[in-house]
């Protein structure tokens, strides 16, 4: 990947913490009795973040608690655990769990039994939104104290700007989204200014001296380029150049195998939410029109949702993604949300 551009600009100070970890009890044994307790519906409430294990179970993290659902059926696998809303889910390559709340810290599930870790670990915070696995198989997490490193044995924590209020008030420590890429460098989104880490500094991500902020989704495509989505929109970087797609505010990016992005955002009339795609053929291909280039359009898939949160290409190319009602299915011509008893269309 080539080098940011100077319009990238270093951030007064960096802090990090490291803490040793305390000895971490296990809350709870699953037991057959409570992996049978089987539901035919989701969440009904908010559906955060969705991904689908190497079984092919998915796994969804909501308000109501983590559920797994096995194309038959619905198991809230943290209903005897805890109660806390959880917003993040993450298989690592060894084929654990790890689930984020907001509230009571990260729970590891193996399983069988569940491990909770929080601050008094050395966790940042107990409020946890979001998990990524690194290349070398080191668990980040993104709390509203900033990011923690999970080696296996202990947490370093990283806070962007050097300080931290009390109130957790302070945004640039409020980690929305993590993402190590093909260079090794680390982006943050944050509610603050996004940055990036080289192992040593954090540096400030700008375009044309201003920041990013409040980015909600970082990802980074087959390509190899960095796609950014909050506030101030839809934004992808080549290396070298950033470029625009869309104003409105983003919540949510996605690529799929035919390496088409997917976004959850304002819709285009600005009346609630919509799921929205950019086929692969439009991302790399300038309209000319009186001298004006256009950008490209995203088709609108599902409008007028109240918000969209987490999108997932399943292995049959389905496309789930969560709303304030629970979760929602696509399969290219209908819509299924699994927030009832039984599934409504």
């Amino acid at each position: 990947m080539r080098p940011l551009p100077l319009s990238l600009f270093l951030m007064i100070s960096c802090y990090t913490i490291c803490q040793g970890q305390n000895k971490t009890a296990i809350l709870k044994k699953a037991t057959s009795e409570g992996e049978t307790t089987i539901i035919s519906r989701g969440p009904s409430s908010i559906a955060r973040t969705i991904k689908q294990d190497r079984k092919g179970n998915i796994w969804i993290a909501s308000w109501e608690g983590v559920f797994r659902y096995d194309g038959k059926s619905f198991v809230n696998i943290t209903k005897d655990v805890s109660s806390a809303r959880f917003f993040s889910v993450l298989e690592d390559r060894k084929g654990n769990f790890w689930f984020a709340s907001v509230g009571s810290g990260v729970y590891y599930y193996d399983g069988n039994t569940f491990e909770n870790f929080t601050s008094k670990d050395g966790l940042s915070s107990d409020r946890v939104t979001n998990i990524y696995e690194d290349k070398n198989g080191i668990i980040w997490f993104g709390t509203e104290g900033g990011a923690s490193r999970y080696d296996g044995k202990s947490f370093q924590n990283y806070r962007m700007n050097g300080t931290l209020s009390e109130d957790f008030k302070n945004d640039d420590n409020d980690v929305n989204s993590i993402i190590e890429d093909k260079s090794g460098k680390f982006w943050f989104g944050t509610r603050g200014n996004a940055c990036v880490y080289d192992g040593k500094k954090f540096v400030v991500v700008t375009h044309n001296g201003k920041p990013f902020t409040n980015v909600r989704t970082i990802i980074e495509d087959r390509k190899g380029n960095i796609w950014l989505g909050g506030k101030d929109g839809l934004w992808r970087y080549d290396g070298t150049t950033f470029s625009n797609f869309t104003t409105n505010f983003v919540g949510y990016i996605y690529e799929d195998k035919k390496e088409n992005v997917w976004i959850s955002s304002v819709s285009a009339n600005h009346q609630g939410w919509a799921l929205s795609r950019y086929d692969k053929e439009s991302l790399y291909r300038s309209i000319f029109i009186n001298g004006w280039v256009i950008k490209p359009a995203a088709k609108e898939i599902k409008s007028n949702e109240r918000m969209i949160f987490g999108i997932l290409e399943a292995n049959d190319e389905s496309i789930w993604f969560g709303t304030l009602n629970g979760v929602s299915h696509y399969n290219g011509k209908t819509f299924t949300n699994f927030n009832s008893e039984g599934t409504t269309k």
